[in-house]
């Protein structure tokens, strides 16, 4: 499978009632996985965190020593348990669902800061750049855009 252009991964403060403030924005190609990319690019600047995120970002021993060495825990939605029995999933279903919605709704302010960047900026709009500078240019001039509304 063949990816183009570029992800934008963040890690934002939490503020109630209004959107989160991104401590760390950082660009990756494509076809990076995201829990490569954090674990990388950003896990051992982290310590005392309690962090909110995707399925993908689930990896129980990477974050069980994680929280043992920095204090940073990992929450993520229940991922399905592959060969688990029939009866324990749904034994667990109904606690699984509860923790996954949860984490979820602490998630929802991040994505409506990305949509919010995407609204402010049309940052994934860029069908005429054809080079990586051009894309690089393009995607650090709308991210730039977004901070000056954030401010204003």
């Amino acid at each position: 499978m063949y990816y183009f252009g570029l992800k934008l991964h963040a890690l934002a403060f939490r503020r109630k009632g209004t959107l989160p403030f991104p401590e760390m924005l950082m660009l990756s190609s494509a076809d990076q996985n995201d829990l490569t990319v954090l674990k990388t690019e950003v896990v051992d600047s982290l310590t005392g965190r309690n962090i909110f995120a995707d399925k993908i970002y689930s990896d129980f021993p990477y974050w069980t020593e994680k929280q043992k060495n920095q204090g940073v825990c990992m929450l993520t939605p229940v991922k399905a348990i592959k060969g688990e029995e029939p009866v324990i999933t749904q034994r667990e279903k109904a606690a699984r669902d509860l923790f996954s919605t949860a984490v979820s709704k602490i998630r929802q302010p991040i994505e409506s800061l990305f949509n919010w960047i995407n609204e402010k900026t049309n940052i994934q709009r860029a069908i005429k750049i054809r080079s990586t500078p051009g894309l690089l240019i393009h995607t650090m001039g709308k991210i730039a855009i977004a901070f000056i509304y954030l401010i204003f």
